[in-house]
């Protein structure tokens, strides 16, 4: 994954004013694994506020998904352990919100709402353990504009509050609950065969 990401480059400023107090990688990677849960709170109470508050601090759990590495980088305070914990908050806040979503959609689509929202939250948690720990498949960055715009593959994730502030929630549920487990074979099988051919 690229540390150069348009997303990277907003937080960098406010990084760098923090970069000399006693805050720590660890501190945002907490705040982070808070906000990703608070957001998942708000995207299950399924009424027109709550999930609109709920993408406003997705984006706020995004963006200090990036502040935290970005802390590490300039403090010199990279650690494995770190690193992990900062892996599992992704993970474990990214499941949550389609969990979450699963829950707010539950006055449309019945108990299929939280079905889909368990599928999709089980793609994501499998891309993320075939992707960061089994590195089955090494993502690289999207560029564009001669490197002036870079975007990791998680950083689609922005569109999660893009679509709900839309009144999308329940299509990108959908959506979700289809592609990741798919992806997450797909990538699986691929594994499997190229380990087989080693």
């Amino acid at each position: 994954m690229s540390s150069n990401t348009l997303i990277h480059r907003i937080v960098r400023p406010a990084v760098r004013r923090i970069a000399h107090t006693r805050i720590t990688p660890n501190h945002i990677t907490t705040l982070r694994l808070a906000t990703g849960l608070a957001a998942a709170a708000a995207f299950a109470q399924g009424e027109a506020l709550w999930p609109a508050v709920g993408g406003g601090i997705f984006l706020l759990s995004m963006l200090l998904d990036r502040a935290d590495g970005e802390l590490a980088r300039q403090t010199g305070r990279s650690s494995v352990a770190g690193h992990r914990y900062d892996l599992v908050s992704d993970c474990t806040s990214n499941i949550a919100a389609f969990l979450g979503i699963g829950l707010g959609a539950q006055p449309a689509l019945g108990l299929l709402g939280p079905l889909l929202g368990v599928l999709a939250g089980i793609g994501i948690g499998a891309l993320f353990w075939q992707l960061n720990a089994l590195k089955l498949v090494e993502l690289r960055p999207w560029s564009a504009w001669d490197d002036r715009f870079n975007a990791d593959p998680d950083d689609a994730l922005v569109f999660v509050p893009l679509l709900v502030w839309c009144g999308a929630a329940v299509p990108a549920l959908v959506a979700a609950a289809a592609i990741t487990p798919l992806a997450a074979l797909w990538i699986g099988l691929g594994g499997a065969r190229a380990a087989r051919t080693e």
